[in-house]
Formats: structure tokens, C-alpha cells, sequence
């Protein structure tokens, strides 16, 4: 039987636990809103890989360039302080959201690069928005993103990406003495993209600092070492490829821009970054990628190399005794419509390795990647192990000499040295 007393007591706790279960006065509700830079990655991914191919790198930089600048305006007005901004640090308030900032950004630069999707990603700026609390702090957040994008397409107006005043079609040069590249009939498909070299940097003052000294010397033993290293490892039917070379060929003949974004993503999860951690991870892996794109582009058409398919079907024509012709070969991959010197693929993923290194403070990190299409899954404990994978890769895969990719990579390397040193630095 419940007494009088103990109704009052069991009154007072309820009300005691409802009330500590409720804000206190003034205090607003926590809300979970999803990371938008995280969010609007994932949109950038999703438009540009699948219509911009191999200059898909040069509309992600400017979109993350963008968010970058938002959110760390807002972050160097906080006790934590952030980081010296890319091009600038619009006027925030600590308490202006970082999502909105992020979200308002990446939404206008998207807007600019592909107004043929305005309808499209007006959707998915609404339903960003919808998830973010409204009033002054939302509206804040909105206009240092607005900031931050105006700046960005002031800064890219004519840069040398198609669309611009400056873009030219241009092709890589074709020639047809022995070692000169040459286009594919059974070769990947498009633009040759020797644009690339021509867009006007995102860090570095001049990409040409960074030009390799060249391919191998065609009559040179080790240009006959490299040759046969190839032919032998990176033939369709070859025999002396094993397995596991044959997937590793494969799983980094993915799109590495895709690739490379799906463990950024990993990583971000697994070491809890925040939204202005993400900001600065993207951004710095795009940018510097960028830079190593365009550095490796101007160095394809300086040297304009032949691919193995070329090199080794003609192979009577080089001068070199120690190589041997083989009319009928055929590479495990099909070649990229562009020179092989040096290799584009360890041209940016040395530069992400080098900057991940940079970014955690340590090479030492597992992680892993799936494919995109092929159920092909590579582990590494290390960000060094995957560039050490790369370069082997290109040559399994058939389409690059061993050369063009050591030097591919130490481009990379380079450019992200550079930007290590002069951009993204902590504000005490």
C-alpha cells in the first residue's frame, strides 16, 4: 500500500529526474548534425570523377580550397585557434556554424564549375541546411562560406581549366622517332588532358622547379633491364606475373582520385576528425595533389615518352642490341591516353602519402581499400607501403617503365615537401 509520504517521494524523484533530463534555461539542445565537409566530398565525388576523368583533381581542390577557408575562419576565432588560411579568413564569430560554412562553400564553388547541376545540387545545399539548426549562428556560418567561395572563384577565374578564357585543346606532342609518344587505337579512350600541365598552380609559384631529368637513355643497359622487366611482368599473358601482382595491377588501376578519397574518408573515421580537422585534411590532399598533377602533366609533354606497348613493338627501331621486338604485345591495362614519363599516378599518390605523413605525424597507420567495381581489397600498415605498391603496380599493369614511376613519385614527394613548408601552418 502506497502511503501519502511515499507518493510524495516518488513524486519528487520523478520530477528531480526530469528535470536534469531537460536543458537548462538557455541552453539549447544538443543537435547532431552530419559533418558537411564530409558530406559535401561526397557530392564532389559523385559529380566530378565520372565527367572530368583525369582532370577531376583540378574541380576537387578549388571545392575543398573553398571549405577549408570557411571553416577555419571560424575555427581561428576559438580557443584552439586553427590554421593560416589558403586565400582567406573571412570575419567569424566562434560561436558561426561550421557546417553551414562548409556546406554554403562547397555549394557555390559546385555551382560555378557545373551550372548545368544547379538544380541538382540546389537539392542537396536545401537538405544540408535542413539538417542545421536554424538562426544567427546558421546564418553566420552561411556567409563566411559565401565569403570564402567568392574569394575562391575571384582567385580560379582564368586559370587554364576548360570553361576559362585561358583554356587551350592543345594535345600532347605525337611523334615517330624511337622513344617519341604516340596515341593508342586500342588505348583508353578521350582527352589527352595535356591541359592539366597548363592550369596555373594552387601552391607551388612555378611547377617546372619540379621537372624530373628525364627517361631513361634508349641505348643504355638500363633502359634494356627496364625493358625486358616490363615486357616479361606487364604483358596480358604474361607468366611470370603472379597473383597477387596481377591484383595489386589491377586494384590500383581503380580511379586513384576516387581511391585515394575513399581512405581520406577511412582515415577520417577512424581518427575521429572534426569538421575543422576534416577540412584541413581534404583540402591539403587535393591542393597538393593538384599542384603534383600539373607539375607531372608539364613533364609528360617535355619529355613526351613512349609507352612499353610502343617501346617494345617496336623495339628493332631504339639502337639497343640487349632488346628484342615483339610485334603482338600487349599490356595487362589498357594505356592512358597520354606519355608515360614520368607516371601520373605516383605523381599524386606519393604527393597524398607524403601529406598524410604530414598531416598524422606518422607513417605508421593501417588502413585499408576496397576496389570500386572488382573485389579486390589491399591492407597496409604503413602510407609508405602503398606508394611502394604503386610503383611496382604500374609496371604489372604494363603501362609504365620502372623509371617513370620512381621519378613520378619523387616529383610528388617534392611538391608536397613544398607545401609542408609554406602552406596550412598552425596560428598560435
Amino acid at each position: 500500500m502506497i502511503t501519502l509520504r511515499k507518493l510524495g517521494l516518488l513524486l519528487a524523484t520523478a520530477t528531480c529526474i526530469a528535470a536534469l533530463m531537460m536543458p537548462a534555461v538557455g541552453q539549447a539542445a544538443a543537435v547532431d548534425v552530419p559533418d558537411q565537409v564530409l558530406v559535401w566530398n561526397q557530392h564532389a565525388i559523385d559529380e566530378l570523377i565520372g565527367t572530368q576523368g583525369a582532370g577531376a583533381l583540378q574541380y576537387l581542390a578549388p571545392v575543398h580550397g573553398a571549405m577549408y577557408d570557411a571553416v577555419n575562419a571560424i575555427a581561428l576565432t576559438t580557443v584552439d585557434g586553427g590554421y593560416e588560411p589558403y586565400l582567406v579568413a573571412p570575419p567569424a564569430e566562434p560561436t558561426y556554424s561550421e557546417n553551414a560554412a562548409a556546406a554554403t562553400a562547397a555549394y557555390q564553388v559546385l555551382v560555378w564549375l557545373l551550372p548545368g547541376r544547379a538544380t541538382q545540387l540546389e537539392g542537396y545545399y536545401n537538405d544540408s541546411l535542413a539538417e542545421i539548426p536554424d538562426g544567427p549562428d546558421e546564418q553566420g556560418g552561411i556567409d563566411v562560406g559565401s565569403a570564402a567561395a567568392e574569394a575562391m572563384k575571384r582567385a580560379r577565374a582564368d586559370d587554364g581549366r576548360p570553361g576559362t578564357p585561358s583554356f587551350t585543346t592543345t594535345s600532347f606532342t605525337v611523334g615517330s622517332n624511337p622513344g617519341d609518344w604516340r596515341p593508342f587505337a586500342d588505348g583508353l579512350a578521350g582527352n589527352n588532358f595535356k591541359w592539366i600541365g597548363d592550369v596555373d598552380p594552387w601552391l607551388v609559384p612555378d611547377p617546372s622547379r619540379f621537372a624530373t631529368d628525364g627517361p631513361l637513355r634508349l641505348g643504355s643497359a638500363a633502359y634494356a633491364t627496364e625493358f625486358e622487366q616490363v615486357r616479361s611482368l606487364g604483358a596480358a599473358n604474361s607468366t611470370t606475373r603472379t597473383t597477387d601482382q596481377t591484383a595489386m595491377a589491377r586494384f590500383w588501376a581503380d580511379n586513384a582520385f576516387a581511391m585515394w578519397t575513399r581512405i581520406l574518408r577511412q582515415l577520417s573515421g577512424s581518427q575521429d576528425l572534426s569538421v575543422a580537422g576534416n577540412a584541413r585534411l581534404f583540402a591539403t590532399a587535393y591542393l597538393t595533389a593538384g599542384d603534383a598533377q600539373i607539375a607531372c602533366f608539364q613533364d609528360k609533354e617535355r619529355w613526351h615518352f613512349w609507352r612499353p606497348q610502343t617501346a617494345i613493338r617496336l623495339a628493332e627501331t631504339d639502337g639497343n642490341p640487349a632488346t628484342v621486338a615483339d610485334p603482338t604485345w600487349t599490356p595487362l591495362l589498357p594505356n592512358p591516353p597520354y606519355p608515360d614519363h614520368p607516371s601520373g599516378h605516383n605523381c599524386v599518390s606519393s604527393s597524398i602519402v607524403e601529406t598524410l605523413k604530414d598531416f598524422f605525424g606518422t607513417n605508421q597507420m593501417s588502413f585499408s581499400a576496397t576496389h570500386s567495381t572488382l573485389n579486390i581489397t589491399r591492407t597496409f600498415t604503413s602510407f609508405s607501403q602503398a606508394i611502394a605498391e604503386i610503383r611496382l603496380a604500374r609496371v604489372y599493369g604494363g603501362i609504365h617503365f620502372l623509371t617513370a614511376d620512381a621519378k613520378g613519385a619523387a616529383l610528388g614527394k617534392q611538391v608536397a615537401r613544398y607545401r609542408q613548408a609554406h602552406y596550412f601552418q598552425p596560428v598560435a
